[in-house]
């Protein structure tokens, strides 16, 4: 049987962690660069926002970063978007990152579990400051958890990340999906694939499993 082991090996988020990451992981550590962005479940359960960015591997999250792996400058932006936040289309909230929101948050009269429950989640949202400052950056490939508008349920704002980063590549998750994109490349400007559930993909787009 042929073991593939690659160079890198990047989660799209979601990966609901019940121990930490780096104990899940510890049978590869040494055999492949790990890196990782989070996703909308990822505050679904306070243990599973601790396993990901409380463990050791806190320092491999790619989310508003650009990163040389592999021979390739790879971008990350994990989360969603979400009306409290920032949704396309919707009214601007005039929250720009997690402070805002945790000042917005204050000022409403909530019981403590609401607060709670309301903090947790929206650490997983896309704000306007990790997106714009990404925008700013140079990249071949943009890793997300949201998808862009070759998605039925995609963002334009995804496509027009990834155009002004110069991203050859944009790989998404979220929707635990794999459509085939393939005719809307050219309008897009980049390769776009999206990673079905459990799935693999490598880096030229075709599935390992």
């Amino acid at each position: 049987m042929k073991v593939h082991r690659p160079e890198a090996v990047v989660f799209l988020g979601d990966l609901e962690c019940s121990l930490p990451l780096d104990t899940i992981l510890r049978p590869i550590l040494g055999l492949t660069e790990i890196r990782y962005i989070h996703g909308n479940h990822d505050t679904d359960q306070r243990s599973y926002w601790h396993n990901l960015h409380g463990s050791s591997f806190a320092d491999r999250s790619l989310h508003g970063r650009v990163v040389e792996i592999a021979g390739h400058r790879i971008a990350g932006l994990g989360g969603t978007f979400e009306s409290q936040i920032w949704l396309p289309g919707s009214p601007d909230t005039g929250i720009q990152n997690y402070g805002d929101f945790l000042e917005r948050l204050a000022l409403k009269p909530l019981h403590e579990d609401i607060v709670a429950t309301k903090k947790q989640h929206a650490l997983s949202a896309i704000y306007p400051d990790d997106y714009f400052t990404l925008a700013m950056e140079k990249a071949d490939i943009l890793v997300c958890h949201e998808a862009p508008s070759c998605h039925p349920y995609g963002y334009s704002e995804i496509d027009d990340l990834a155009q002004a980063m110069g991203a050859r590549m944009v790989v998404h998750g979220h929707h635990h999906d794999s459509l085939d994109y393939r005719s809307k490349w050219p309008r897009l400007g980049f390769e776009a694939y999206g990673v079905a559930f459990r799935s693999i993909m490598a880096i030229d787009g075709s599935v390992i499993s």
